[in-house]
């Protein structure tokens, strides 16, 4: 079996940093499993817009799972904040989630070769998707510091937003997280809770490193 790394916790939390950053040192396979469901939500919102059908939904996570390539994960307009609140409300589907629950398995327990081990970041990699990880962790921070993370990224993009909007947006999506029935937000009962609030991307990645190797995992 592979060695497999459960990164959880909300949006702008540094999750995704630290994911890459393990997955390089560790010479891991990495999947951004929120990236999966904003690119179902992307698409979703090309093709019909705002309004919510579960039925194109499920057409949409079907495309994604059938004809998965990482490349699409890369697109910017992933990142924008519409795609994100739709990403929330599709994700809140059993239906959807099962479809793309299939495509997270299989990575993780048969990562692309040479990989010796995956990294996976999202929301439900330790209860759900992965629940015998070697390692669980769940990162977090405030909501101010993670919306003025995202504020700024964004910015740097290009893309024109105000704090507090990001700030409302935030931590409306957090509270729909936190509450739905299906797969919360919520950190693994044996998982590690790492709070970046006030820490640097290198500071986060130390202390994650330090956890691995406890676990035998190691470069």
């Amino acid at each position: 079996m592979s060695l497999i790394i459960a990164i959880d916790g909300p949006s702008a939390s540094g999750k995704g940093t630290l994911a890459r950053s393990l997955a390089t040192h560790l010479h891991f396979a990495y999947l951004d499993t929120g990236a999966v469901y904003r690119a179902v939500a992307h698409s979703y919102l090309e093709k019909y817009g705002p309004t919510i059908d579960l039925d194109a939904g499920v057409k949409e996570a079907i495309l994604v799972r059938d004809h998965f390539d990482a490349k699409i994960l890369e697109n910017p307009a992933l990142r924008l904040e519409d795609v994100a609140q739709m990403t929330s409300k599709l994700s809140s589907f059993l239906e959807i989630r099962a479809i793309l629950l299939e495509l997270q398995h299989n990575f993780a327990h048969k990562p692309p070769s040479p990989a010796r081990g995956a990294v996976l970041d999202g929301r439900d990699i330790g209860t759900v998707v992965c629940p015998n990880a070697t390692l669980k962790l769940f990162v977090t921070a405030s909501t101010e510091a993670r919306a003025q993370r995202r504020t700024k990224e964004l910015q740097n993009k290009g893309i024109s937003v105000i704090y507090a909007d990001v700030l409302r947006d935030m931590a409306e999506r957090d509270m729909r997280d936190k509450t739905r029935t299906i797969s919360p937000t919520l950190p693994a009962e044996d998982a590690i809770i790492l709070d970046t609030s006030d820490l640097t991307a290198d500071d986060v990645f130390a202390k994650a490193l330090e956890l691995a190797k406890m676990r035998g995992i190691t470069a």
